[in-house]
């Protein structure tokens, strides 16, 4: 899933003005990320493949007993309906999202997406901050998930479970296909609680994370 048709360069800019806005209110650090999809989840192929070869055998079977296919080898009746079945669910598995993403489940799916934030969250080095104020932002798109992560600094007077209705809000315009005024939104709504929970701007603040999005495949 290509995130690049989500986000243009409209998009990315009225991101990025969005996070410099609730950055001027508060010394949070708002880095704002997007992936295409956080694994290959070759489960669901797998998955896919298995549900289509069973399906297939047995229709094969109630064809046997129907008489439809008698006297036929089993090797023609057991063995091919198998082959093309498992090509055929794996192949819908790995062209139609919703069927992945249900094969999958969404206890691994939340897992994925979580080691992949804490990837993200090394990877732009989040942490790097005086007062290790940084909050990642991500949207991952294939798995229509969303997460927030925030620094020490920032859990110190933010509690993690109350960035939670901003993930909730975040990844509902995903799923109604507002990815990216949702994402709009959930930057402004950190910027508010933020200035709600008294995170407030120092003096001498400086912008010591780009405020731009960051858009990935994987």
């Amino acid at each position: 899933m290509d995130p690049r048709r989500f986000f243009g360069s409209a998009e990315r800019e009225a991101i990025a003005a969005a996070a410099a806005a609730a950055e001027s209110q508060s010394r949070g650090e708002i880095v704002p990320y997007v992936v295409g999809r956080c694994d290959e989840h070759p489960e669901a192929v797998w998955s896919g493949a298995a549900l289509g070869a069973l399906t297939s055998v047995g229709l094969a079977v109630l064809a046997w007993h129907d008489g439809r296919i008698w006297g036929a080898p089993v090797e023609l009746w057991i063995g091919l309906p198998a082959l093309v079945g498992a090509a055929l669910g794996g192949l819908l598995a790995l062209r139609l999202p919703a069927l992945g993403r249900r094969l999958i489940g969404s206890a691994s799916l939340e897992r994925r997406v979580r080691l992949r934030a804490e990837a993200a969250f090394l990877e732009e080095e989040v942490f790097d901050t005086r007062e290790r104020s940084g909050i990642l932002v991500m949207l991952a798109l294939y798995e229509r998930r969303a997460l927030i992560l925030a620094d020490s600094g920032i859990n110190a007077q933010v509690a993690p479970e109350e960035w939670q209705t901003i993930v909730d809000a975040l990844t509902f315009g995903l799923r109604r296909g507002r990815a990216a005024e949702a994402m709009v939104e959930a930057i402004e709504a950190c910027g508010e609680l933020l200035e709600t929970r008294r995170v407030e701007r120092r003096a001498d603040d400086v912008d010591e994370i780009p405020n731009v999005l960051r858009v990935r495949d994987r």
